[in-house]
This record gives structure tokens, sequence and C-alpha cells, in this order.
């Protein structure tokens, strides 16, 4: 393939994988610099993962959080986009093999992103529901609205409620807003959708290994999200480790186990690798960078966001694998390249914490700022607001604001189709009856 097709070539290449949020506000920022620019991602959409889990829940559709790069960058003249998958970087030959062929650059940003993290267990993968990409989020929406249409013909209650006992593991905030979501859909949506069923047989249970919710956040803020949970209904285990899961029963470290034919798993994440990278340049999963985000033992190799390890003895561990610090990385990235290529001063990157936030569901949520920490209305208005900022196009941000407000007045989610149906490796083997 020509990857230079259309460019000027006497101005340099900065070739980006992945447009997550560090990738899209790194390329905005680049959008008037005299440099050549190809995108390299394999979907053809920027995803707003924060809105993944309403998604699931049927409350917004697919193409609401998704927004094509083609049209993002339509109007941005320095920019191509190519629509396939890296398969090796060789840094030596400052060239990168994708599924599509190999392009050359002077620059390479890595923006890979993260997906998830099973911690080595095979079990818990294969028969396990993620949620980190927009067709995980429609696998997991239809395996939902399948577990009731299935409850509907079994006739025993112990299996029955195995189809609608929903296990979500890990108590961050897509744990936190997931599990809300569904007792949401327990009390708005089940009796009237499946009048068949009695709605006590659902149950939603939220497994956090740690002692508290959101670690991350407050103590405040973890506490407010427990007591919001629960008297939403859901049954949160703190504390407790989650060791096996055939598809059909949880089993826990403590030995206790559950029946559920529904395991979510978020429990943690992991950079995405790129098979070439010397080995000095990867630390636990990520991207070893220095402060201008340049890739250590490698030249004009930089990396952002989940993939980028700043590791220092303040930051142990690096920074928080959150969307925020990935769009501040990309924003100083951009100013840095533009002054590598003039060859003037780099700027270090530190990051500035602007607050976090999490929503458990209608008129609940918890927001944590420098200097304010609160919960409830206020903050759930808050989380709209700035949800709705942060989403990428107009349209969406119109679609997105015109589901909640029908979610909101209606008290139902709105989209419950299974537009594709969803097998799972256990789903079509027989589920023994514990009566």
């Amino acid at each position: 393939m020509s990857d230079k097709a259309g460019f000027d070539k006497k101005l340099p290449h900065i070739v980006v994988v992945g447009g997550g949020f560090g990738g899209l506000e790194l390329l905005k920022k680049l959008r008037s610099a005299e440099v050549n620019i190809t995108l390299v991602d394999k979907h053809n959409y920027h995803t707003f993962q924060p809105l993944l889990y309403q998604v699931a829940s049927g409350g917004l559709g697919a193409d609401s959080i998704g927004y094509p790069y083609r049209l993002i960058f339509r109007r941005q003249k320095n920019l191509r986009f190519r629509l396939a998958t890296v398969d090796e970087i060789f840094p030596e030959k400052k060239e990168i093999a994708t599924s599509t062929g190999s392009i050359s650059y002077d620059y390479l940003v890595l923006g890979t992103g993260s997906t998830t993290n099973y911690f080595g267990n095979k079990e818990i993968e294969k028969f396990s529901m993620p949620m980190k990409t927009i067709p995980d989020a429609l696998n997991l929406r239809s395996d939902i609205l399948q577990e009731f249409e299935v409850a509907v013909n079994r006739q025993k209650i112990s299996e029955k409620e195995q189809h609608m006992t929903f296990v979500i593991v890990g108590g961050g905030p897509t744990g936190v807003e997931t599990a809300g979501a569904l007792a949401e859909f327990k009390s708005n949506v089940l009796p009237h959708d499946y009048p068949e069923l009695d709605p006590s047989l659902m149950k939603v249970y939220l497994v956090e290994a740690g002692p508290r919710l959101l670690a991350g956040f407050s103590e405040r803020s973890g506490e407010n999200s427990l007591k919001y949970l629960k008297n939403m209904g859901v049954e949160v285990l703190l504390d407790t480790v989650v060791e096996k899961y055939d598809g059909t029963e949880v089993s826990f470290k403590n030995g206790n186990k559950l029946a559920s034919t529904t395991l979510i798993w978020s429990a943690g994440v992991k950079g995405v690798m790129i098979k070439g990278m010397p080995e000095e340049s990867v630390s636990g999963n990520r991207y070893k960078v220095d402060s201008f985000n340049k890739v250590e033992g490698t030249e004009g190799i930089f990396a952002i966001g989940d993939a980028a390890g700043v590791y220092s003895e303040q930051l142990p561990k690096g920074y928080a694998m959150v969307a925020p610090v990935a769009m501040q990385q990309g924003q100083l990235l951009a100013k840095n390249l533009i002054n590598l290529i003039n060859n003037k001063p780099l700027k270090p990157f530190v990051y500035s914490d602007k607050g976090s936030m999490a929503t458990v569901g209608r008129h609940k949520a918890v927001v944590d700022l420098s200097f304010w920490k609160f919960g409830g209305f206020f903050a759930w208005i808050v989380w709209m607001f700035l949800h709705l900022m942060l989403l990428v196009g107009f349209r969406n941000r119109v679609v997105v604001l015109i589901n909640w407000v029908w979610n909101y007045f209606s008290y139902e989610r709105a989209l419950r189709l299974i537009v594709r149906k969803y097998d799972s490796p256990i789903k079509e083997q027989p589920i023994p009856s514990k009566d």
C-alpha cells in the first residue's frame, strides 16, 4: 500500500496507532501542523467507553457512543485514516507491519489503549462477558435479554433464578455503573416486558476483592455508592475473590458458590502491546515512557494513555488508566512533537487531576473534586452534563440527550433488541437442575 498517498513527502510523517481519548486529542492538536499524519485503528470509529454500560443495558444505541474517524477528520487535510490491525513494529527500519501492508514513519505514537485483564484465569476468560468495546456491549445486551427469554420457558424456580442472576466482578466505576443499570432494569423494565416472571427472582451481585467500592475515589464516595446500590437491591460482596466460573456457577475463594449463567468481568485491564518492541521498553503490560512520553530504548516512538507507563518513586504503578490522563498526554505530546521537529525544548508531562465521578442510577452519582466531594441528585446532573459534552459529534450529543430524557420520563430502557444472537460456550449445554 502507498503509506504517503496524497501527502507532501517533504514533511515528517507521524503514524498514530489507536484513536482512543489520547489519540483523538493528539490528532486534533496537530490539525494545523505542517506534518503528514496516518491514523491506524482496527475500528473505523472512536468509542466513548464511559457509556458502554448503557448500550449493554439497552439505554443507548451503539451509534450513540461511536463516531466515524473519517467524519471526525474530514476537514483535516494533513491526516489519512487506515482501517487495519498492527501486527509488528520494526523500530530499526521505522516501519510498522499492518494487516493491509507496511507503513513507514518518522515518529510513531502508540495509543493502543487497554484490554480486559483476566489475570491468567483461562476459564473466566472463556465464560465471562467483558465490556471494553461496542461489540462487547452488544453481546452483553443480547445475552441479558436472551437470559430472560430462556427463564420464561424454564419450569423450575432454581433454573429461572439461575438465568436471572447477574454477577458483576469489579467494584470500580464500570462495575458500579453496570450494577446500577441492571438494578434499574429489574425495577422499571422486567415487570412490564416479562409479566410471566417474578421480579424477585432477578438478582444482581457486585463482587469486589477489596474492602470498599471505587478504590480510586474518596472514602465518602465509596460509602455513598455502596449505600445507593444496596438501596436499589444490589447484593454487594466486599473482600470476595472469584476463583472459578464454568458458565453456570461462580466459585469464590471463601468456599461460597453462586448459580448464574452471566458473569460480567470488569475487574481489571492491561495495556495492549504490539510485537517487535525491545524487552527493556515494556513493563507490566505497558510501555515504559519517560516524562516526555518517549518509549525507553527507542528513537522516535512515543506512547500515551493506558498503554503508557510513566514510572517513578512517586508513581510505582504509573498513572491510573483513565481517560483524563490519556487526553492530557495526547494534548502535550502534540506540542512536544512540533517542538521536536523544530528543534525546540520539550515540556515534561505532569498530570493535573481534575477529579473523578461515577453514576449509580437515577438521581444517584458521586463526584470527587479536589475542593469538594459530593453525591446524590446534583452529582448526577454534573455527571450527565460532563459526559454529554465529552461525546464526539453534535448528533451523538442530541441522540444521547433525547434517549436520557425518554428513559427518565418513561422509566424504561428504550432499546431492547436482540439484533444478533449471542452464543456463549455454555448456553447450548443443558443446565443441571438443583431442585
